[in-house]
Parts: structure tokens; C-alpha cells; sequence
């Protein structure tokens, strides 16, 4: 599969919103490229590319990470496994908390959500800080999953999240 677009066609897709949502935030807006089919397609495509295969499993937080996560699994013949923030999952869960820079929450996942030595990815649209992907890493680890990777839309450098996730390749489409 050779994605139509390139990555430098998918940035000019990402649309920056000034303080959103407070004063000295620059918001990484994905919207615009979600209602382009052709930028969609080819995210999810060089996605796949980027990410090692086979995988059993595709991990996507919660929320945007199930816009990518979906297709992602789908294109690569893996299942998907939600990661939700506390309470949102019906059946018995594993819950990991971390911090924000402003305070903690929290993510679970189901406690039979795979079995132990299952090959997984972890994908989210933003690594920021880190400490939802680094949480969700966790998770599956107390499973007994296999992190292969970790992939993104869009990489916040400066934030330093990639550092959490190490030694977990990571790999971003997009760098800001």
C-alpha cells in the first residue's frame, strides 16, 4: 500500500488553533484532516508503514486515539482494544493512574482484554507529555502483552513524552 499523500501534504491538513483550550496553548487541530478522505486514508496508511507487523492487537486511548485506532487494526487484520477513562468499560477492569502537569487521572481496560505474549500497539493522534501513552504501556504490560510500538499523528517534541514510553519504539507522522 503506497499512501497518496506524503507526510508534508498531512501537516498542511493540521490546523493551529491559539489558545485553545486556555491562554499559551497552541492547539494541534486533526479535524481537517479527518474530513479530507484522502489525508484520513493516508494517515491511517503511512501508519501502517511506519508500525511493526504482525500485531495481534491494536491498543487506541481514549478518545481520538479510536479515529486512528479503528482503521489502523482493520488494515493491519488485528483486533482493537479500547483503553477508556474510569468507569466507561462494563465488564471488570485493570486501572492505571499518572500525572498531569495540573494534577492525576486515570485509564482502564478490560481485565481479559488479551492474553499473555500477545503482540500489541499502542496509538493515540498526540504524544504530549507522555503520561496517557506511558499509562496505557502499563496496562497491557500487567496483561502480559508485548508492546512492539507506539504510534502517533503528532509528536509535541518539546514535551518530551517519547522519553516515557522508552525503550517502546515510538513513530509519529507529524513533529512539532
Amino acid at each position: 500500500m503506497v499512501p497518496a499523500m506524503t507526510k508534508a501534504d498531512l501537516a498542511k491538513l493540521i490546523r493551529s488553533i491559539p489558545d485553545f483550550p486556555k491562554p499559551g496553548i497552541l492547539f494541534r487541530d486533526i479535524t481537517p484532516l479527518l474530513k479530507d478522505h484522502k489525508g484520513f486514508e493516508a494517515a491511517v496508511d503511512l501508519l501502517c508503514v511506519e508500525l511493526p507487523t504482525p500485531v495481534d492487537y491494536v491498543v487506541a486511548i481514549e478518545a481520538r486515539g479510536y479515529l486512528l485506532g479503528a482503521p489502523l487494526a482493520y488494515r493491519l487484520g488485528a483486533g482493537l482494544i479500547p483503553v477508556r477513562k474510569p468507569g466507561k468499560l462494563p465488564f471488570t477492569t485493570l486501572r492505571e493512574d499518572y500525572v498531569l502537569e495540573y494534577g492525576t487521572n486515570s485509564l482502564e481496560v478490560h481485565s481479559d482484554a488479551l492474553e499473555r505474549g500477545n503482540r500489541v500497539i499502542i496509538v493515540d493522534d498526540l504524544l504530549a507529555t507522555g503520561g496517557t501513552a506511558a499509562a496505557t504501556k502499563t496496562l497491557i504490560e500487567r496483561l502480559g502483552g508485548q508492546v512492539l510500538a507506539a504510534g502517533f499523528l503528532i509528536e509535541l517534541a518539546a514535551l518530551g513524552g517519547r522519553a516515557k514510553l522508552e525503550p517502546t519504539p515510538v513513530k509519529t507522522l507529524l513533529t512539532y
